[in-house]
């Protein structure tokens, strides 16, 4: 199929070489013409804007930070949606509030094109393999028309409903749970290395004992490595775990925990760690407890844990 891919970040651009490998066409863009060039040397066609990307296309794929980005790749002055012919399909899989896909969808059938909402997890390694989990819900013509995309692209489809909608609902809980688990890992970590523990002890018992979570055993490996190279940014869940408030808000809902989580972000984000790894909340304790983190293995040095 010709597949546009909008937003060639870690994870568009996972998607997109995965999309490759399946043998499907792919046109991309991205704002960073580093992005771009990456894809044309992955044997992807690099375009000048979204339409240029989406001309032709049979699915595009929005894989941009919010809905004020999405709106912009859609419908703005070089938007992909105008070139797209009716029946196409648009996978929105930016993390957006969960009422903005049943507004996005009316306005996509304006032209005649579906949408599926289809935010996405697995991070930018199960872009790369084509392992994604897609939290999906859409019409069902709008799933027939992109099965094949869906397959090479992801591990895991989980359809949840008819309409645009339940999909960022449920990725709205995955984002909670995510953010807070990010940081009370690195709460956790930050306390065994006051307390004197080997951190790398611990990181063993905990992965293989019952308080362990795949966040614990992901993250505090960036952590013991000393690499914060950005994977998912610590700005990414200041905004997710915002938009989990507002929504909770909406809905007259208490989210202690997820409010926590919110502030740790932002304090962290406040410190000028915004474009690190998520990992990097750690350092906040770091810096309110005075302790020391592991430094970034020197070269040729392979003590270190490698995620």
């Amino acid at each position: 199929m010709k597949v546009a891919v909008i937003g060639l970040g870690s994870m568009g651009m996972g998607v997109a070489a995965s999309l490759l490998r399946a043998g499907h066409e792919v046109r991309g863009f991205d704002v960073r013409a580093e992005a771009c060039a990456a894809l044309a040397k992955l044997g992807g066609t690099a375009c000048a804007s979204p339409a240029e990307a989406a001309r032709g296309a049979q699915v595009a794929i929005v894989l941009v930070v919010n809905a004020a980005q999405v709106d912009d790749a859609l419908f703005g002055a070089t938007g992909a949606a105008a070139e797209m012919a009716p029946g196409s399909v648009v996978l929105q899989s930016a993390t957006v509030p969960p009422d903005y896909p049943e507004a996005l969808g009316r306005r996509l059938a304006e032209s005649s094109l579906l949408l599926v909402d289809a935010p996405v997890s697995g991070g930018a390694a199960g872009a790369l393999s084509g392992k994604l989990t897609i939290m999906a819900s859409g019409a069902p013509e709008a799933f027939a028309a992109c099965e094949p995309v869906l397959a090479a692209i992801a591990a895991k489809v989980y359809r949840l409903g008819d309409r645009p909608g339940p999909g960022s609902q449920v990725k709205l809980v995955n984002q909670l749970l995510a953010g807070a688990h990010i940081a009370v890992a690195a709460e956790a970590m930050a306390l065994a290395i006051r307390l004197g523990a080997d951190p790398r002890a611990v990181y063993e018992v905990i992965t293989n004992s019952a308080g362990g979570s795949w966040m614990f055993q992901n993250r505090m490996a960036h952590v013991l490595d000393g690499d914060y190279a950005p994977r998912s940014a610590v700005n990414i869940f200041v905004k997710d775990l915002g938009i989990v408030l507002e929504a909770a808000k909406k809905n007259l809902f208490p989210t202690p925990m997820a409010a926590t989580a919110h502030q740790l972000f932002t304090m962290a984000a406040a410190r000028g760690l915004g474009g690190e790894d998520d990992a990097a909340v750690i350092k906040v304790f770091s810096a309110l407890a005075g302790i020391e983190l592991p430094a970034p293995a020197a070269p040729g040095d392979d003590a270190g844990r490698k995620s």
